[in-house]
């Protein structure tokens, strides 16, 4: 166990940190906006005229992404989902519609390089890992990406202090499942209670507040610093402190 501090508030007995991937460990803003992109424009090439309401509504706008829009925040299948809707009131049927934004999907994830190699780790990254491993804690990573892209990430950038991953995938609970932390405080060994979440959304907050220690908040993996909401009617009040620089989380044994 270890004492973790971020901007001068305090948290005992701590067993592990989970960490959410994209936008707290791994800079990503560059690539999600040049994907959205593209997803769009083969959209648009067999659909026309949906280019700008799917592109607003993965939150980009004028060459900027909202931190908190569904690109960001949500999943691959969000995504498509949300896209074909759109493809379907244009008057598809609800499969074809799915297919055709699968198919476009599919096309815009070739033309651009692999994501792994496109989004780089946030500054101080790997020194954090290493200190809080060194201070005996434990730690994961959860993400709305998919599971062979966190599993990518974290074999890229030899994360070999992360002991635990998940991402989105058919067989595991989606990360805003209400049990998600028990799921992934069971694999891990580890007390929910006694477990920091490390994150930039509400999402990430949300899964705080499922029993968690408290709840980190990263604010500076972002052109536009994400105003993290506290979710209403959730059981569990948990301490939000947010940050800006990974650098700002210490431990002590």
């Amino acid at each position: 166990m270890a004492t973790i501090q971020c901007r001068g508030h305090r948290f005992e007995n701590i067993q592990a940190l989970l960490f959410d991937k994209d936008g707290t460990l791994a800079n990503v803003e560059t690539y999600l906006l040049a994907l959205g992109q593209e997803r769009s424009r083969f959209i648009e090439a067999q659909v026309p005229g949906l280019q700008d309401p799917i592109l607003s509504a993965f939150g980009l706008q004028d060459d900027s992404l909202d931190p908190t829009g569904l690109m960001a925040v949500g999943s691959r299948t969000e995504n498509k989902v949300a896209a074909a809707a759109y493809v379907a009131a244009a008057g598809y049927g609800w499969i074809a519609a799915l297919n055709l934004v699968e198919n476009a999907f599919q096309q815009a994830e070739a033309t651009l390089p692999a994501k792994v190699t496109q989004t780089p780790l946030m500054e101080g990254t790997a020194l954090l890992l290493r200190q809080l491993r060194s201070a005996r804690v434990e730690l994961g990573i959860v993400s709305a990406d998919t599971h062979s892209e966190v599993a990518a990430f974290v074999n890229h950038h030899q994360l070999t202090d992360v002991g635990w991953y998940c991402g989105a995938a058919p067989e595991t609970l989606p990360k805003t499942h209400p049990d998600f932390l028990k799921f992934a405080c069971q694999a891990m060994g580890v007390n929910s209670s006694a477990t920091l979440i490390v994150g930039d959304s509400a999402a990430d907050l949300q899964l705080a507040q499922q029993g968690a220690a408290g709840f980190l908040g990263m604010t500076g993996g972002w052109q536009r610093p994400p105003t993290i909401e506290i979710v209403p009617n959730l059981a569990a009040n948990v301490a939000v402190v947010t940050f800006e620089h990974l650098s700002q989380i210490e431990s002590f044994n």
